[in-house]
């Protein structure tokens, strides 16, 4: 089980002692959420500010687009150096295209899918996916309650992998606590994205630790 703690839930003040921290905790990834104010309502940060805690860790970074046009981004992430890159099926026409796009620039290609959304907006696009983000909160707001059904939702997508014989990670994001990792682990998560619950934490490595196990 890998563990992502969520930037959106750090101190904006102070994000390189933020980042630090969680790498010293253990962390595996770093989450970050770019929302454009209009595919969300809320507007959070872009390539500028990844540029610069790119230079003040060595952790993975993982970019989830809340947006319309995530093509915009592409090449300034590629130039950065993020990993991961996942974005949004609702908010995307030439799905089968925008994954290559981001898969040509040697970066791992995901696509997001709302609560409510369909699992079978993957159905064809699947085998060509690096990870797919399960989102368990309606996106655009920290700190919502972790959607139930999701955890049925993330037992059919395992069976779809199983069936097309692929093994593709799955990431959950949003409200994702001790209360629920067991669980989430369970029915086949493989990676956490966490926001307040380890940057809300006093001891961000015993957060991280309580996830993970």
């Amino acid at each position: 089980m890998k563990i992502a703690p969520s930037v959106l839930a750090a101190d904006f003040s102070n994000l390189e002692c933020e980042l630090k921290d969680i790498e010293t905790g253990g962390a595996d990834l770093v989450h970050l959420d770019v929302m454009d104010g209009t595919f969300v309502p809320n507007i959070s940060f872009g390539p500028p500010v990844i540029q610069s805690l790119r230079k003040v860790t060595l952790l993975p970074f993982d970019v989830h687009l809340m947006t319309y046009h995530p093509e915009y981004y592409f090449d300034s992430l590629g130039k950065i150096g993020v990993d991961m890159i996942s974005f949004h099926q609702e908010a995307v026409i030439h799905v089968d295209r925008t994954i290559h796009d981001i898969k040509s620039r040697g970066i791992k290609a995901g696509i997001a899918l709302n609560p409510g959304t369909s699992l079978s907006a993957l159905e064809l696009v699947l085998p060509l996916l690096d990870f797919v983000l399960i989102m368990s909160v309606n996106p655009g707001f920290g700190g919502q309650k972790f959607i139930s059904y999701t955890l049925d939702k993330i037992k059919v997508l395992k069976k779809m992998m199983k069936n097309l014989n692929l093994q593709i990670p799955i990431e959950v994001d949003g409200g994702v606590s001790s209360a629920n990792a067991v669980l989430l682990k369970d029915v086949g998560a493989d990676i956490l994205v966490a926001g307040s619950s380890v940057f809300g934490a006093a001891d961000r490595k015993k957060a991280i630790d309580v996830l993970r196990s």
